[in-house]
């Protein structure tokens, strides 16, 4: 990114817009059960700000804007700033190995500095996927007995090599924040982000200074919504354990636009591509995915914990932020879809709605295949039934639904996809959409 400001946007928001955003969304979230929070801001200015569903089901809670929502890994963006606010004051360097400031850490982080936990480049492999992780998840841990968990697990590979998603390094992020700072970490970020900027509702769990309501959690077990799983958020700290919800949202966001609480040159590092030693950029910053909407920037990132699923993006250059943020885990829509499919009515390029139709099984049987991503990825199509079925290397089983005799969708997501045929008429590949960016390269093995 070359330069933040105010400036004003260039997208024409009238009453007719806020009300399609109310169509589109309201079907995805049932009166009675779990709900959603939803906010547009364009150039600094709520233009859109709904409640769905209910903040608890069994309570019979309805939501509400005001209400908040456990984040998830959004909270990474606020560990990610607060490391770069110690940069700016000269008490650490995100060059600096982790072992200057955590002396304890094996010897193998003498090859990991901050950096690499702040883009997920360190080659520490993520406590969240280890098999023992769920059956611990209740338990109240400190940060040195969870950093233990981990500490001594061999690398993934060498630090700046590679990505891959790790909370352990956000974790991490946490312990030297409260090493270099003398504040836990649950301080630092209200002392030094929350209040500044008046973000009344959002901490870190458990340290609420708000009345408002917190949702509860919620997911889909044996077909039906339930309570969302138990677990101690002393297992997410700074990965994942923040709460919060829109309007809070909304003014962090006003605060990103205007340039507040570090210098110019450390918001642009932070929405800057990660080049790992070959050269090669990954689409993560430090605390932010980097990617595109309708050929636009967008900065953006997830979360997904117990009981809760959120989104949020921004396109900086059209100062525009949409934050959708759900409580349930499972049995709802992806609110990334939904924040996606907002965004690109706000740019006036909708995304395209498909309606399914019914195609002949031979028709279906010309499309099954292993078509080749990459040297090392695949997609796979196969019919059961009347039914055509995808399934990506490592991925779950994905029905995809005709909308043409060559073009296919997945179900309330961005993804669609068309089958094309060479000069003979043969399938030849699969040109795969996906949140409006094509790869025309997937082609059908022999």
């Amino acid at each position: 990114m070359s330069k933040l400001s105010c400036t004003t946007a260039r997208i024409d928001v009238e009453g007719a817009f806020t009300a399609s955003i109310d169509a589109m969304v309201a079907p995805f979230y049932h009166p009675e059960g779990p709900g959603a929070a939803v906010i547009v801001t364009l150039d600094g200015k709520t233009v859109f700000r709904h409640a769905y569903g209910m903040a608890s089901v069994a309570e019979h809670q309805p939501a509400t804007p005001e209400t908040t929502f456990r984040l998830g890994s959004i909270s990474k963006q606020f560990t990610a700033v607060s490391i770069l606010m110690l940069a700016e004051e000269g008490k650490l360097n995100v060059s600096d190995e982790i072992t200057r400031h955590l002396p304890d850490y094996p010897a193998l982080g003498r090859q990991i500095t901050i950096e690499h936990l702040l883009t997920h480049s360190s080659g520490i492999a993520c406590f969240t996927g280890k098999d023992d992780f769920d059956a611990n998840i209740t338990s109240n841990v400190t940060v040195t007995e969870m950093i233990d968990r981990f500490k001594d697990e061999p690398l993934e590979f060498a630090p700046g090599t590679a990505f891959s998603y790790s909370n352990s390094g956000y974790y991490l992020l946490g312990a030297i924040i409260e090493k270099v700072s003398g504040l836990s970490y649950a301080s630092f970020v209200e002392q030094r982000i929350f209040v500044p900027l008046g973000m009344h509702d959002t901490c870190h769990e458990g340290h609420e200074r708000s009345a408002h309501q917190m949702a509860a959690g919620h997911t889909l077990r044996d077909g039906r919504i339930a309570p969302g799983d138990p677990m101690s958020t002393s297992q997410a700290y700074a990965a994942g354990a923040l709460v919060s919800n829109v309007d809070d949202l909304a003014r962090w966001e006003q605060a990103i636009a205007c340039g507040k609480l570090i210098n110019a040159a450390s918001w642009s590092k932070a929405f800057t591509p990660w080049r790992m030693a070959d050269g090669s950029a990954c689409d993560y910053g430090y605390g932010w995915e980097i990617g595109s909407l309708q050929q636009r920037l967008m900065l953006a990132h997830g979360g997904g914990i117990n009981g809760f699923m959120t989104f949020a993006l921004r396109l900086p250059q059209e100062n525009l932020f949409v934050a959708v943020l759900c409580n349930a885990d499972d049995g709802i829509v992806d609110p990334e879809y939904i924040a996606h499919k907002i965004g690109a009515m706000a740019l006036g390029e909708p995304f395209a709605d498909f309606e399914e139709i019914q195609l002949d099984t031979a028709a279906l049987d010309a499309y099954a295949g292993v078509y080749s991503i990459n040297a090392t990825e695949q997609r796979t199509f196969w019919r059961e039934a009347g039914q055509l079925l995808m399934q990506r290397s490592g991925g779950e089983i994905t029905p995809v639904l005709a909308h043409s005799s060559t073009g296919f969708f997945i179900r309330n997501t961005l993804v669609h996809m068309a089958f094309m045929r060479d000069a003979d008429g043969a399938v030849c590949k699969v040109v795969v959409h996906q949140s409006g960016v094509a790869d025309d390269n997937v082609r059908l093995t022999d």
